[in-house]
């Protein structure tokens, strides 16, 4: 492994920083992890990774590690732990290499790496990427509303003056 991370245990999710965007695995053992990924997905692709999310089906695969962070940094990082029991890694193992192989549907707001990861690890579904940019989304469309509200008010203030 890296200098820098510490081995990662059976069951742990394994966060992955492409560009734009955080790819999510399970590590099931011996170096390897599963992962749900769209048929184009390849590791170290830079930029062009973020192509790949935007398909409508995405292959359940059995890789190691080092394949699929590539020249990417990742972490370990069960950040649900908190607030979800996990389950026992041997569920955890069993689940995912019952699904490898499998094609299932893909969609970054409901179906995406980081829901599959967290089905695995927690049996609940869930993206906070996906609420993290929905969230700032929102707020950005916000304060563009109260600039533009601000800049009408502030030309009528203007013409009044006029």
């Amino acid at each position: 492994m890296r200098a820098s991370t510490p081995e990662p245990k059976v069951g742990d999710l394994i966060e992955i920083f492409r560009p734009f965007y955080r790819h999510w695995a399970i590590y099931v053992g011996d170096g390897y992890v599963v992962h749900l990924a769209p048929p184009s997905e390849v590791a170290g692709a830079g930029a062009a990774s973020i192509m790949s999310t935007l398909t409508e089906k995405a292959v359940v695969k059995k890789e190691l590690l080092y394949d699929v962070v590539g020249r990417d940094k990742y972490q370990i990082n069960n950040k649900h732990d908190d607030k979800y029991s996990p389950l026992p890694p041997s569920k955890i193992v069993q689940r995912a290499e019952e699904l490898v192989g499998q094609e299932l549907p893909y969609s970054l707001p409901c179906e995406n790496c980081e829901h599959f990861v967290n089905e695995l690890r927690y049996g609940v579904a869930r993206s906070d990427q996906v609420r993290d940019a929905v969230m700032a989304a929102g707020i950005a469309g916000v304060g563009l509303a109260a600039m533009g509200l601000i800049g009408v008010m502030f030309s009528r203030n203007k013409r009044q003056k006029q």
